[in-house]
């Protein structure tokens, strides 16, 4: 696949680094080399010589002086090699992507190591927005999203959805304003990409089904847009089957047992949540059961916009969440739905925040 009609023309105009490529040559080059070029600090002078990491299982690693000047100093721009071949090879074990394999000039798929998923975001979008694009989306949606796209001046479609994710006929029917040769012409303006988080929505917890995927999927080829997947909640889905089949396949015991062990207990968390709702909030409100991620996405009955509830009167009670109006395009436009999260409250806190909650809903109506 060719991505050069994606880039906006501050992107195409970049050029590589020349100092990053002599970087690159250095590391590659004998230790013979003398170098007077580069700009790297000494390491001599850095204030860390060594460190001990204990995990939760009580094994340590130990990092030495050499491995401490190593971590510290410049590295290669997407990464450090061995952490970026790691992260290769668990894309290949996870989703096996046909692109593993496709030439450089065709659109091999490869790594870029982000200071975390909002750094990648804003990066994606930079590169590839120019002010006036049409861009996809599913409402509600991650606010960090929202926040880094606004200010670039594209227009946010949103795509309908529901319990089971992005409605793929909503979607057709978007896309139906053009035709699929419309996306060869600039002055179309068709849509550049679909962003979604396909499992655990941030904030509803909803995930795409597998037969959705493929639709939307084929939707992008048909009508050439790109497919910005947000994924942070791959492995915190709430289907035992998953980490089951993926030990059986790969059969490494350290990360896998890991997620595991993660996965159990934000299960453990969601489901505690959800018996403090149905404890207090029955006939107050109504929810779906999150299937993935760490948040439940609840509508209150009888109350059309519960900002002032969630934002002043739940504070005062000592009770915090995040109002839905923070998850819309408009974030000014009422909703009657908030957001809780699971990940960090104990069972007890939990239930009495959701009686607390509860009776704050009962004065308001």
């Amino acid at each position: 696949m060719n991505y050069a009609r994606f880039l906006t023309a501050t992107s195409a105009a970049r050029r590589p680094s020349a100092l990053r490529m002599l970087n690159e040559l250095l590391i590659r080059a004998p230790k013979s080399v003398i170098s007077l070029a580069t700009g790297s600090p000494n390491p001599s002078m850095f204030p860390f010589k060594t460190a001990v990491i204990t995990t939760e299982d009580g094994k340590t690693i130990q990092f030495d002086e050499q491995m401490m000047k190593r971590a510290l100093q410049y590295s290669q721009t997407a990464g450090i090699p061995e952490l970026l071949s790691w992260l290769k090879q668990l894309q290949v074990k996870l989703h096996n992507p046909p692109t593993i394999h496709y030439p450089s000039s065709q659109g091999q798929m490869d790594i870029c190591v982000t200071s975390g998923s909002q750094d990648g975001l804003n990066k994606v979008f930079e590169m590839t927005i120019n002010r006036g694009d049409n861009v996809l989306l599913n409402e509600p949606i991650y606010s960090g999203t929202l926040n880094a796209l606004l200010p670039l001046g594209c227009n946010i479609i949103n795509v309908c959805s529901d319990e089971y994710g992005i409605i793929p006929n909503s979607l057709k029917e978007i896309l139906s304003k053009w035709k699929p040769e419309d996306s060869k012409n600039p002055k179309k303006n068709t849509p550049k990409f679909l962003y979604t988080i396909p499992n655990g929505n941030n904030p509803t917890g909803n995930s795409l089904t597998s037969d959705r995927k493929k639709e939307i999927y084929e939707l992008a080829r048909k009508y050439d847009f790109l497919i910005i997947e947000d994924d942070p909640y791959y492995f915190l889905q709430f289907n035992k089957l998953l980490v089951a089949q993926l030990l059986y396949q790969w059969g490494e015991e350290g990360f896998l047992a890991h997620v595991d062990r993660v996965i159990d207990f934000y299960r453990n968390q969601k489901d505690a949540l959800l018996v403090a709702a149905e404890k207090w909030l029955s006939g107050l409100a109504e929810w779906h059961v999150p299937t993935a991620g760490m948040f439940i996405w609840i509508k209150i009955k009888g109350i059309y916009d519960v900002k002032k509830l969630i934002k002043e009167k739940a504070i005062k009670k000592e009770i915090l969440m995040v109002p839905g109006n923070d998850f819309y395009i408009d974030s000014s436009a009422p909703s009657p739905y908030f957001r809780a999260s699971f990940s960090l409250a104990s069972p007890e806190q939990m239930d009495v925040a959701f009686q607390r909650l509860a009776e704050l809903i009962k004065e308001s109506l």
